[in-house]
C-alpha cells in the first residue's frame, strides 16, 4: 500500500443518504468524514478505471496533521478518562445483583476504586459547549497515543488533553452553513418552487489533511475532485504514513496471535450486513459471526464476544451503475461508528477479511467492505486490574 494526504483545495461537500429535492425539503444534509465509497469513486474516476475493475483498495480515510501524525478516532470503551471494563469480567460488588437483558452483550462499568475524573464533562459535550476558557480535550487521537494503547490498553490521563500548540484535535474541520436562492427570471422575487435551499459545507481547519492507504502508485502531487460541485483535493504521496500504519499493524498483529482477552479497535466504520431467509439485510453494531459468549439460550452456540462500547450508527450511501451504465442509488448500510471498542475472550477474525467464493466461482461481494477500507480492526491484549479479575 502506498500512502497519501488529501488536502482540500477550498470547501469540501458529501451529502448524505436522504433523498433531496429543493422545494421539497429545504435542508440538504451533509456527512463527514468521507467513507471509502466515496473516495473510491473519486479515485476510480481520476484513474480512469473500467466498471467491472475491483482491483482498487484503500486502507482509511484518517485524519492527518501538519502531512506528520496520523490521526484515529477516540475509542469509545472510555467513561471520560477511566477505561470501562465488561461486568463478566470483574468481581464486583453488584455483579449478582445487576439485571440485563441476556440476549444483548454484557453491560460495561467503570471499575471498581477507580478515581473520579476531575473534569467537567468537557471530554464528552465540549462539542455542545465550546468555551476558550475550559480545557480542550482529544476527540481523535495522534499515533503515538494510539501505539501506546495498543502496547498497554491505557490511555492516560494526560493524553486525552489537547495540544495546545495544534488547533483541531477537537474537531479538525468547521462546517460552514450556505444558503442557495433561486430568483424568478425578471423579479427579485425568490421562485416558489425549486428557489431556495441549504447545506453544510466542510472546510478543513489549518494544516490537517484526510490520509489513506491506495494499492496504486502515484509518484507526484496530483489534483482531483472529490464530493460534490466539482471541489478538489490534492493527493500527495506521504509514505513516512506508512511506516506509522506498518508499525501499528504489527503490534496489532501481536496481540491478536497472543490471544487471551482481548479488545477489538474499530478504527473505521463498520460495515456488518446479514442477509436473512427473508430477503431482508439487516446491520447491527457488531459482526454477525461473533456470537455472544453468555447467550440467553444456553443450548445456543457460544462464541468469544463479551460486550461492546459504541455510538449512533453511520449511515453509508453507495451507488452502483444498472445494465444501461447509469449510477443509481444503492440500498443504504449502517455501519458502527469509528472508535467502537469490542470485548472479547479469544481474538476471532471476521468474516469480511477472507470470504469463500461465491457458487460461480467468483469472489464474493462482500469482500468489497474491506478492499474499501471498512471494519478496519486493531487488537488489543487486556491487561485489566488484578485486584478485580
Amino acid at each position: 500500500m502506498y500512502w497519501y494526504t488529501l488536502t482540500p483545495l477550498d470547501i469540501l461537500l458529501f451529502r448524505d443518504a436522504k433523498p433531496f429535492t429543493p422545494g421539497e425539503r429545504a435542508w440538504a444534509g451533509s456527512v463527514f468524514p468521507p467513507n471509502g465509497h466515496a473516495i473510491a469513486g473519486a479515485l476510480s474516476a481520476f484513474l480512469n478505471r473500467k466498471k467491472d475493475d475491483k482491483s482498487l483498495k484503500l486502507k482509511g480515510p484518517f485524519f492527518c496533521y501538519n502531512y506528520q501524525n496520523l490521526y484515529f478516532p477516540r475509542p469509545l470503551g472510555f467513561d471520560k478518562k477511566t477505561a470501562l471494563v465488561p461486568l463478566a469480567w470483574v468481581n464486583h460488588p453488584l455483579k449478582n445483583q445487576v439485571m440485563c437483558d441476556r440476549a444483548q452483550p454484557s453491560p460495561l462499568i467503570r471499575p471498581s476504586g477507580a478515581p473520579p475524573d476531575d473534569d467537567e464533562d468537557e471530554l464528552e459535550s465540549q462539542a455542545a459547549c465550546p468555551s476558550n476558557s475550559r480545557k480542550k480535550y482529544r476527540q481523535f487521537l495522534p499515533f503515538e497515543v494510539v501505539k501506546t494503547y495498543l502496547e498497554t490498553s491505557m490511555i492516560s490521563p494526560e493524553s486525552w488533553q489537547a495540544d495546545d500548540g495544534i488547533a483541531g484535535e477537537d474537531k479538525p474541520w468547521m462546517v460552514e452553513t450556505r444558503s442557495h436562492n433561486s430568483l424568478e427570471w425578471g423579479t427579485r422575487q425568490v421562485k416558489s418552487e425549486d428557489g431556495y435551499f441549504v447545506e453544510n459545507a466542510v472546510r478543513m481547519k489549518a494544516d490537517w489533511s484526510l490520509a489513506i492507504g491506495l494499492n496504486h502508485k502515484i509518484e507526484n502531487p496530483v489534483t482531483f475532485r472529490l464530493g460534490g460541485e466539482g471541489h478538489r483535493v490534492i493527493l500527495e504521496p506521504q509514505p513516512h504514513l506508512g511506516v506509522q500504519w506498518k508499525e501499528l499493524q504489527d503490534i496489532s498483529q501481536k496481540n491478536y496471535k497472543t490471544g487471551g482477552k482481548s479488545l477489538a479497535y474499530l478504527v473505521t466504520p463498520g460495515a456488518f450486513e446479514r442477509k436473512h431467509s427473508n430477503g431482508k439485510v439487516l446491520c447491527r453494531a457488531w459482526p454477525w459471526e461473533w456470537d455472544l459468549a453468555e447467550p440467553e439460550n444456553r443450548q445456543a452456540r457460544r462464541g468469544e464476544l463479551v460486550s461492546v462500547a459504541t455510538d449512533k450508527a453511520v449511515p453509508i450511501s453507495c451507488r452502483f451503475r444498472d445494465d444501461q451504465n447509469n449510477s443509481i442509488p444503492a440500498p443504504q448500510v449502517f455501519a458502527a461508528p469509528p472508535g467502537s471498542i469490542y470485548y472479547l475472550n479469544q481474538p476471532q477474525s471476521l468474516f469480511q477479511d477472507d470470504p469463500p467464493l461465491t457458487k460461480e466461482g467468483k469472489a464474493n461481494p462482500i469482500k468489497v467492505w474491506r478492499q474499501l477500507g471498512y471494519s478496519e480492526l486493531f487488537w488489543i491484549n487486556y491487561k485489566g486490574d488484578k485486584k478485580n479479575d
